[in-house]
């Protein structure tokens, strides 16, 4: 029998996995990506490869822009400080480490990719804590924590309409209360703990303890694991057509039936989109679906980022593979509190993100879209990651070669938030379906996008032929 075709659209995390693994379940793959790039918002770079003006537009298109930088940016690219250094467009932690959902999904491939993970320290006004939390602390907060994480998911359903302000209010005593401050923010990169589901907190934490370390990030950058997935979809018989957008998804008798690309139209048996969700309606005619389901769609919002990378002389070695978090308070966002991170993974030789003899940290911290594009609020968002990496490296200015600071608007496609409600995988029209970080999955940002994958294999798998 002739296998079904599928068309995805985008090589996001999530649709370069849904093409690996449809691939090994025996559909046909072809994937339309309008970057010349694979990874989507995912993305590494070789930086020593791109001009100002294309990295300008480049965060353009992926809805960000870099207001700060130590030198001059057009100066950081004429004098070339960016060979040999490889950046993300908007830093992606891996919840997780070594056994994380991103391993578990390749050796489905026979494959693996070396992730770099470390525990988390907190950043204190009078130095730092590492790890985290001591044994003591584990000691008294393990039995709350413990009923939390491993609840049924009957309860957890329960818990989805609640936030973490009421979780706090009944569970947060000492250590508890900025644990729950702290790890429900940077899990989900919102700051409004109002906004956060328990439900959805606790099921995304349950990735962290698997045995392995809780944060994650691939050597060599995220490039690594979608340059893994797109060989595995082109070595077995899928094909990846880069710079080539999708025009129009083609919808027939409430059935999708193929795509436009460059005014050619192209039929599949089924359609996946992996663009943000709230772009839909941009490529999909909304006369198509309920009116109601066209007005939650654009009315989604993302999460949004202020990140910094700073290039070093030299690191202290005792912070190098360390990550740590911090928390703000009364600082200008919503949610009255900012959480952030400051990462030394890549500071690690193995992580392959600098030259030799120099290193880069990567951090941000969080806000919302809005304030991502408010030149004040970023003021001071770049003054509390200075403020924090300072705490680390005190006068880090004099081992400074340059800093970028990118903020982004659509770090992840859509907050996981209680009155944010992600869609489902399967749209109502037939044949349609939607991946990415941007619908009801399990986990969030890079994660949810590989669990919706996943999931959708499982709905597909068994019409392979």
């Amino acid at each position: 029998m002739t296998r079904k075709s599928v068309c995805i659209i985008g090589t996001g995390i999530g649709g370069l996995t849904a093409g690996a693994l449809l691939t090994k379940h025996g559909y046909k793959v072809k994937i339309f990506e309008k970057e010349p790039l694979i990874g989507g918002r995912a993305l590494s770079f070789d930086a020593s490869s791109m001009s100002f003006d294309d990295y300008k537009k480049l965060l353009s298109r992926f809805h960000m822009d870099v207001p700060f930088s130590e030198p001059y940016l057009k100066t950081i690219f004429d004098k070339n400080m960016l060979n040999g250094y490889k950046l993300d467009l908007g830093y992606h932690a891996i919840g997780g480490g070594v056994l994380s959902n991103v391993n578990n999904i390749l050796s489905e491939l026979n494959d693996q990719v070396g992730i770099l993970e470390s525990y988390v320290g907190l950043i204190k006004e009078d130095g730092f804590d590492f790890p985290f939390l001591s044994k003591i602390d584990k000691f008294k907060i393990f039995p709350n924590i413990f009923r939390l994480l491993f609840a049924s998911e009957k309860t957890l359903k329960r818990l989805d309409s609640v936030s973490m302000t009421e979780t706090i209010k009944r569970y947060g005593k000492g250590k508890m209360k900025l644990i729950l401050e702290v790890f429900s923010r940077s899990i989900t990169t919102i700051n409004n703990l109002d906004k956060i589901s328990t439900g959805e907190m606790f099921r995304a934490q349950r990735n962290l303890y698997r045995g392995s370390k809780p944060v994650g990030y691939p050597k060599g950058g995220l490039n690594s694991i979608t340059e893994k997935f797109a060989d595995y979809i082109c070595q077995n018989g899928g094909e990846i057509e880069l710079e080539k957008p999708v025009e129009k998804i083609i919808i027939n008798n409430n059935k999708a039936t193929g795509v436009l690309v460059e005014g050619k139209e192209h039929l599949f048996d089924i359609v996946i989109s992996n663009i943000l969700v709230q772009d839909l309606f941009k490529i999909a005619d909304e006369k198509y679906f309920p009116k109601k389901y066209v007005k939650e769609i654009k009315s989604l919002v993302g999460t949004g980022s202020l990140c910094a990378y700073y290039s070093l002389k030299k690191v202290d070695p005792s912070l190098i593979g360390k990550t740590f978090h911090f928390i703000e308070r009364n600082v200008c966002v919503e949610g009255n509190d900012a959480v952030g991170m400051i990462d030394f993974m890549a500071t690690i030789p193995d992580a392959g993100l600098s030259p030799s003899g120099e290193y880069l940290v990567q951090s941000y911290i969080i806000c919302n879209p809005k304030e991502a594009r408010d030149e004040k609020t970023l003021k001071t968002l770049r003054e509390l990651l200075d403020k924090n990496l300072n705490q680390l490296i005190p006068d880090f200015r004099s081992n400074l070669n340059w800093a970028i600071y990118p903020a982004i608007w659509h770090l992840d496609g859509v907050a996981k938030t209680i009155d944010n409600k992600k869609p489902e995988i399967k749209t109502p029209v037939n044949n349609l379906y939607l991946i990415g970080d941007c619908v009801k999955a399990p986990g969030i940002g890079f994660n949810c996008a590989l669990n919706s994958a996943r999931i959708l294999a499982d709905i597909l798998k068994n019409s392979t032929i």
